[in-house]
């Protein structure tokens, strides 16, 4: 997929269909949020994949319903800052639906109990899998899906000086 496409047509989605994500595409998911820059190259984050915990940690989050019923459950953990982990979870997050992959950042509702559940300070909590209501990203063009995307206008967010 061409990345201005991946990213002119992705939108955080909360249902997901019961398909289970092949290896492989957890595997470049997983690898996409490695490659991330980070402050220093220190990479001080750790992916821990949820799963016998997942629907304990569901109950941590804002929206237990993303989490409870995804794919795939990836918490980042560790002392990363907030720049470093929102450039690594977007990188998961492109990759992803790069397969026909969507997902979700998950606000963190109660951090103690994602913290004992994960094993680490948890900085953020993204919800996988293949949308329940499948997208036809090539119906339209990267340019197309933008001028639709409930997003303020370029021009109220440029300024100049």
């Amino acid at each position: 997929m061409d990345t201005w496409l991946a990213i002119a047509s992705k939108r955080d989605v909360r249902d997901y269909a019961p398909t289970p994500i092949p290896p492989e595409v957890e595997h470049r998911i997983l690898d996409s949020g490695r490659l991330s820059g980070s402050s220093r190259n220190t990479q001080r984050w750790e992916f821990v994949v949820v799963e016998a915990a997942q629907q304990e940690l569901a109950e941590a989050v804002y929206a237990p319903h993303n989490v409870a019923t995804a794919a795939l459950v990836i918490a980042l953990v560790g002392d990363a800052g907030g720049f470093d982990v929102g450039r690594a979870s977007q990188n998961m997050m492109l990759a992803a639906w790069n397969d026909g992959v969507a997902s979700c950042p998950n606000g963190i509702r109660d951090p103690e109990a994602a913290a004992r559940i994960c094993g680490g300070d948890v900085k953020m909590i993204l919800s996988f899998g293949y949308p329940a209501k499948p997208r036809d990203v090539a119906a339209r063009s990267a340019d197309e899906w933008s001028a639709r995307a409930k997003r303020a206008p370029l021009e109220e967010l440029v300024r100049r000086v």
